[in-house]
């Protein structure tokens, strides 16, 4: 059992061979102990997955239901592979290392086997909505799959997520934060989808690099730029979600913390 049995929560671990990725992807699967897949529920898919059993995920959703925080929910966390540093990443464009050369493919599994996979093997017609959620650079994949898909996704939750992620070096001299963060530019290059909403977490000990001096970490810095994009194109705070947590790191346990306050914003039973 890979998962610690709840009250209120059953888990199952499944292996799927993707033709696209070339390889197993291990997926785990979280959900109420009673669901009934004719009654639709929000499914909520995690990158870099194999970090929720370490977070006590099981627990932390328990614990959420059991005091009526949030309603139930269908999750389904994906292990990364081996080649995680080229499965993530933006798909359209590498970064300028040509790291995520392979993010197309593994946005074709998310849309191509995964999704159908998970329909019929619970025999589920449809969701009420689709989440997509990540941790560093597996948040920004999250992100571009979902931004890149608005029809199929109205809610993404980034936590630490690395969108620095850029097509030219730094130090590089024609350098232009504006012109070479990748994320960024799609955003501003994209739409206002008034269903779409975007969660972010940042801690303070996230990282100690400042490529621009200004005195803010580049996760906090790049984070914030993002929000912009977003603001910019017209999403309001509703629809923004920012938590800076003090001391947070770029860790499991910070991650952790910041978990359930992205599930009680993204479906507290009060909403």
């Amino acid at each position: 059992m890979f998962a610690t049995p709840t009250s209120n929560i059953s888990a199952e671990r499944h292996l799927l061979l993707s033709i696209h990725l070339d390889r197993e992807v291990i997926v785990d699967c979280y959900f109420p102990k009673i669901f009934l897949p004719e009654i639709p529920i929000p499914l909520l898919l995690v990158n870099d997955g194999q970090d929720l059993k370490t977070m006590n995920f099981a627990e932390i959703v328990d614990d959420l239901y059991s005091s009526k925080k949030i309603l139930p929910l269908f999750c389904v966390a994906l292990h990364c592979g081996t080649d995680r540093r080229n499965e993530y990443g933006t798909a359209k464009i590498s970064d300028y290392k040509g790291r995520g050369a392979r993010a197309g493919l593994y946005t074709r599994f998310i849309m191509e086997e995964l999704l159908p996979f998970i329909r019929k093997q619970y025999s589920i017609y449809t969701f009420t909505e689709k989440a997509f959620a990540g941790f560093s650079l597996g948040g920004l994949m999250a992100l571009d799959i979902a931004w890149n898909h608005p029809l199929e996704f109205t809610t993404v939750g980034i936590f630490s997520g690395s969108l620095w992620w850029r097509d030219l070096d730094h130090e590089d001299p024609d350098f232009d934060e504006n012109k070479h963060r990748i994320m960024q530019r799609q955003i501003r290059e994209g739409e206002y989808y008034p269903w779409m909403k975007f969660f972010f977490e940042v801690g303070t000990k996230d990282e100690t690099a400042d490529r621009n001096a200004n005195g803010v970490i580049d996760s906090i810095d790049d984070t914030l730029a993002t929000i912009s994009e977003f603001k910019n194109l017209g999403y309001s705070d509703m629809q923004v979600k920012y938590l800076e947590l003090s001391d947070g790191q770029h860790n499991v346990p910070t991650w952790a913390r910041a978990f359930p306050f992205f599930l009680e914003w993204a479906w507290g039973s009060k909403n």
